[in-house]
């Protein structure tokens, strides 16, 4: 991201506003601006951190107004600035947002002021929204596109001195997910690993990588594909073996199924990954996997598995003891499919 080349620059803003769905981006700006702003001994004294659903921003504001007590800078978090959105604050916290406006006119040169808060939108109607967007540095936190989440990872291996190989990062993907505080966990594992040698490749991600149930499910429908059935019942019997319960794996096998069936609806139509993303809220990661997976079904075998999930489903809530045994026909009449 630009925005964190200037913090490690040290190019500083007295401003900065922080939003969206994805946290672990923004907390991981919080963090890059703490470390670069601030030396160790001056986070004592001139850090900062208020909630604003239960400090007024006067009281925050008569800290950011005050000369630092050691060193040049001091950094102040305002968190959860709910006044920037149209939703209503459950506390009795009354804020006198003009000072903030006039603040933000003429900030302090020696502290820097971030508003952080996972909000999807902001309120833009608001003259205090307006006069962030103007005069503040932004990160909206969205969810990171593949590309994106490509760059990242590189970036998270790059800092630490070392390097992965493309299609290490494409079978990360594959096996994580898009969620970055996974992603984040096994980076380090794989960093560890590596050491000396600085290279991660597809052989240690293989080796070393946890596979999520999500996961587990996505492998599963996808040994179903290549009628590798075998290995299909390995995948279930290895996750009972982990206490899944029945229940909840079949929940994820419709969810997928479901998945692929609205992707190759949606692909018809001349769909793009993005649109299908977007029409299905989903990430645009999970849509590029069911794409692959529904050019290996046709519509009516599609069809044919949903009624099959529906059967199962009302059989594992009434079957009692029988359960295990309406997952695993389940699983064989996936079996009997003759799948394009």
């Amino acid at each position: 991201m630009k925005l964190w080349d200037k913090i490690e620059k040290k190019q500083f803003s007295p401003l900065y506003l922080l939003y969206g769905t994805e946290s672990f981006l923004i907390n991981e700006t919080k963090q890059k601006l703490v470390t670069n702003v601030l030396t160790e001994e001056e986070m004592d004294f001139n850090l900062s951190i208020y909630d604003m659903e239960e400090t007024t921003v006067e009281e925050a504001l008569e800290d950011v107004e005050t000369f630092p007590f050691f060193g040049e800078r001091k950094i102040v978090f305002l968190n959860n600035p709910i006044f920037l959105t149209s939703e209503k604050s459950k506390d009795k916290v009354e804020h006198n947002i003009k000072k903030l406006e006039s603040y933000i006119e003429s900030p302090a040169p020696y502290s820097i002021l971030v508003l952080a808060g996972n909000y999807e939108k902001l309120d833009e109607r608001k003259k205090i929204t307006k006069l962030l967007k103007k005069n503040a540095e932004i990160i909206e936190a969205k969810k990171l596109s593949e590309r994106e989440l490509h760059t990242w990872i590189q970036r998270q291996i790059e800092e630490k001195g070392q390097q992965i190989d493309e299609n290490a990062i494409d079978l990360l993907l594959a096996l994580v997910g898009p969620d970055l505080m996974n992603l984040h966990s096994e980076l380090e594992k794989l960093s560890l690993y590596v050491k000396d040698s600085k290279i991660i490749k597809v052989e240690i991600v293989e080796k070393l990588t946890s596979r999520s149930l999500e996961q587990n499910i996505f492998d599963l429908v996808d040994k179903v594909v290549q009628r590798k059935m075998e290995e299909v019942f390995r995948i279930y019997y290895d996750l009972r073996k982990q206490n899944e319960e029945p229940i909840k794996i079949l929940a994820l096998l419709a969810s997928q199924f479901r998945l692929i069936y609205q992707v190759k609806e949606l692909m018809k139509r001349g769909y793009g990954q993005q649109q299908i993303a977007s029409t299905l809220k989903t990430h645009p990661f999970r849509v590029k996997l069911a794409s692959g997976q529904a050019r290996s079904f046709k519509d009516k075998e599609l069809g044919e598995i949903i009624h099959f999930l529906a059967q199962t489903d009302e059989q594992l809530k009434t079957g009692g003891s029988g359960r295990e045994v309406s997952l695993e026909l389940f699983l064989f009449k996936l079996g009997s499919l003759k799948i394009s």
